[in-house]
């Protein structure tokens, strides 16, 4: 790859992250911003940012140690830092006059051919350039990141005149394969894609809350999940990026966009809104980094309680839970919502007829197609759907005639797209409507395809209700779990079992993953809860059995086995990652054994599988104490992983083990692993340990003893531990004898059965259902 170091110039929030992020797919980076006047340290506020950065959440780091790979410093005397980079990034106040000041100034240290950009949201790049040499002009592009760096996939990317192409073309590869991001392709105007659209449905969505009298809680209830919006809703989104921001970007949108364009006729300085926020702003209400924003936390009674501004008065209530007709329609897709006649329905059709009409009408001005708009969208903003995807699904031609009834315009491309889809199956192909209002097949990237893109049109090789197993080809399966949220139940386990067979039916090797959301979130504890219950202590104990052989199955099957996580994998979820031979984790893996939040423990190998891994890992501390005392720190506390590269200090990924930034790379990746490993593969040989037996149980009983007595942990906290530090020690045994794996499994099984007797188990589980927060009695 062509980049290999990384400058920032700019230690801001947005700069700073980027700078982090770089660290994070493993490249080293320099942080560089201006001296602050009177300043003892010169280099404060670079350095200011990277330790701020290590205490924030959601973090911008994969692992700390990441911090160690960025350079700080300052624009007066180390611009010499840059002269070695290959990339440029300046993430500077937007000002195009300070900006262009800057560029003069690199442009005479940075090395020749390097890449510089700007991380602009909103100044076009023609204006940017206006007066640059050519030299410059050649090497500069427009990279807009999304806030938060590492979590945001959206990367607009735009061209300029002089922009020569094999730069642009080393920019998308770094920011796909390197930094995991979603490139699209922008055209050189005001907010390129994701902001031209999302600063309008901003404003649109606030604005018309006010005009239809709604409560900030019922604006969001509906301009929220219902839409396929995160569940901030536009309020609590306005409070998450800070209200201070929206005056700023509503002033260079109007700035920049000619006064026919619709947010301009919008906008009102005039309107309730714009004098509500900044009544808010003098106030110190810019949202969650002030003293709140339309929503605030306050004190009552002792207890924190989430209060609501009434948008008429400014006075602050308890936020209520709005119960609307159409949020309780919506669960019947968006056409019910918009349909259900209250003003929850009004407020959605007010939203998404501007949006979507706004967003057909800049079709081939910001880009070239709807596929580029709505992956800004989603990748940018967070929306399940794009407005073009939300169009197909309450259907063109219903929305052209609502249009229509109310006397107003029809986008150009609606009228010629007429009564058809704008998005559509056709066998094995993924069609979308062009500019020219013929189909054309959405392109997939080689080595960027999800599941799905093998699936369509074809049967699986075998499938349930809870699992199926696809043909990726060349000989390599995919175990994909397809349950609500991926859960754990009997159909998946009939499926790993039908996994361990699948050499029996020509394949050489298996891929266990999927495209959902999370790769599993564990056992379907309510199944368990309902076989307690009915006391079905046998049938309970077949399933722990059963899972656990074909969990063991499948680590000792005669062909190569890779897991392919992505988001959480939790208690049995993480048990399936354990028992493959290696794993290709996407970046923003989140595993752990979480079993005690319901009061048992991990009972399909994952304590069994963990205490091998640390006795054989070889950077482990002298002694079988330290190494099984992680592992019982980890299991007992519920510990997880806040990234795949926090995986490695608990284990769960090991040497070899590798990880992918871009999520749609991920499943790719893991069949090019697996197919790498299928010559001269040998299936690995049970592993027996030498445990220590009751003395570490006891040392285990003694420190949670400790925690129960200064009230950090409950007396069941103790029982469940207790049952853990069994398994972990070993059971009845010493240092002197070996355990096999088959006889920690015995221990895990008998462990979680005297759990799940206990009523107190049954608490936690029936709390964790009902209110999907863990119960500490």
């Amino acid at each position: 790859m062509a980049i290999q170091k990384v400058a920032v110039i700019g230690a801001g929030v947005m700069g700073a992250a980027i700078a982090a992020h770089v660290t994070n797919a493993g490249y080293d980076a320099v942080l560089l911003d201006i001296v602050p006047e009177g300043a003892d340290n010169r280099n404060m506020l670079a350095e200011g940012a990277v330790k701020t950065m290590l205490k924030t959440k959601p973090a911008p780091f994969t692992h700390k140690k990441n911090a160690r790979r960025i350079t700080t410093g300052n624009l007066e005397d180390n611009l010499d830092l840059v002269s070695d980079c290959d990339w440029i990034v300046e993430a500077i106040i937007e000002h195009p006059g300070l900006k262009q000041d800057l560029y003069k100034k690199l442009d005479g240290v940075r090395k020749a051919g390097s890449i510089v950009t700007s991380n602009t949201s909103t100044i076009p790049l023609k204006t940017l350039m206006d007066g640059m040499p050519d030299s410059l002009q050649k090497d500069f592009a427009i990279t807009h990141f999304f806030n938060p760096p590492r979590y945001m996939r959206l990367f607009e990317l735009v061209k300029g005149e002089l922009t020569r192409d094999d730069a642009i073309e080393e920019l998308r590869e770094f920011a796909d394969k390197a930094l995991g991001k979603e490139v699209v392709d922008c055209y050189d105007t005001p907010g390129f894609i994701g902001n031209r659209i999302g600063i309008y449905w901003s404003f649109v969505a606030m604005k018309s809350a006010f005009d239809l009298g709604l409560t900030v809680e019922e604006a969001d209830a509906v301009c929220g999940k219902p839409m396929g919006i995160p569940s901030t809703g536009i309020f609590g989104l306005g409070d998450l990026t800070g209200i201070d921001l929206g005056p700023k970007v509503n002033a260079s949108m109007l700035n920049e966009l000619p006064e026919s364009d619709p947010f301009c006729q919008e906008y009102d300085e005039n309107h309730p809104l714009v004098s509500t926020i900044m009544t808010m702003i003098d106030e110190g209400y810019t949202g969650r980094k002030g003293k709140g924003g339309f929503y605030r936390m306050n004190k009552e009674g002792g207890r924190k309680v989430k209060e609501a501004r009434n948008l008429k008065t400014g006075e602050y209530a308890k936020a209520e839970k709005p119960m609307l007709k159409s949020v309780r329609a919506a669960k019947k897709g968006l056409r019910a919502l918009l349909e259900a006649d209250d003003q929850g329905s009004k407020y959605a059709w007010e939203i998404l007829s501007r949006v979507i009409s706004y967003s057909a009408n800049l079709v081939g001005e910001i880009s070239d197609d709807i596929l580029g708009i709505d992956s800004a969208m989603k990748t940018g903003y967070a929306w399940k759907y794009g407005p073009f995807e939300q169009l197909n699904q309450m259907g063109n031609q219903y929305f052209m005639d609502r249009l229509k009834a109310e006397g107003k315009p029809v986008p150009a491309f609606l009228e010629k797209v007429g009564d058809r889809p704008l998005y559509k199956e056709d066998g094995t192909q993924n069609l979308y409507m062009t500019l020219e209002g013929d189909y054309a097949e959405i392109p997939v990237a080689e080595g960027a395809w999800m599941l799905a893109d093998i699936k369509r049109g074809k049967e699986p090789v075998v499938s349930n209700k809870g699992a199926s197993i696809w043909d990726l080809g060349d000989g390599v399966a995919c175990l994909e779990i397809h349950t609500k949220m991926n859960s754990i139940d009997q159909d998946v386990v009939s499926m790993l079992q039908e996994a361990v067979k699948i050499d029996k039916k020509g394949f050489k090797a298996l891929v266990i993953g999927n495209d959902a959301d999370n790769f599993s979130v564990g056992a379907n504890v309510g199944v368990v809860l309902f076989a307690a219950n009915a006391a079905m202590w046998p049938v309970i104990e077949n399933s722990i059995s059963e899972g656990q052989n074909a969990l063991l199955k499948l680590k000792y099957a005669p062909f190569p086995v890779v897991a392919a996580p992505a988001g959480m994998a939790l208690g049995g979820g993480c048990e399936i990652v354990l028992a493959a031979d290696t794993v290709q984790a996407h970046c923003e893996s989140y595993m752990g054994l979480v079993e005690v939040g319901v009061g048992v423990l991990p009972g399909f190998g994952g304590c069994k599988e963990l205490v091998v891994r640390a006795l054989s890992n070889k950077k482990r501390p002298g002694g079988a104490m330290p190494a099984i005392a992680s592992v019982f720190e980890n299991i007992s506390t519920a510990k997880v992983a806040t990234s795949a590269e926090e995986c490695r200090d608990m284990l769960i990924l090991r040497e070899g083990d590798e990880i992918t930034m871009n999520r749609k790379r991920v499943l790719a990746d893991a069949k090019a692993k697996a197919l790498s490993m299928v010559d001269g593969y040998e299936a690995p040989e049970m592993a027996e340990v030498s445990l220590p037996g009751p003395t570490a149980a006891a040392a285990f009983d003694m420190a949670v003893q400790g925690f129960v007595t200064m009230g950090k942990a409950t007396e069941y906290d103790a029982v469940v531990s207790g049952e853990i530090a069994k398994v972990l020690s070993g059971g009845d045994t010493d240092m002197t004898e070996t355990v096999s794996e088959k006889k920690l499994l015995q221990l895990e099984q008998q462990g979680f059965m005297n759990l799940i007797r206990n009523e107190k188990t049954l608490f936690r589980i029936e709390h964790m259902l009902t209110t999907g927060k863990p119960l500490r009695n």
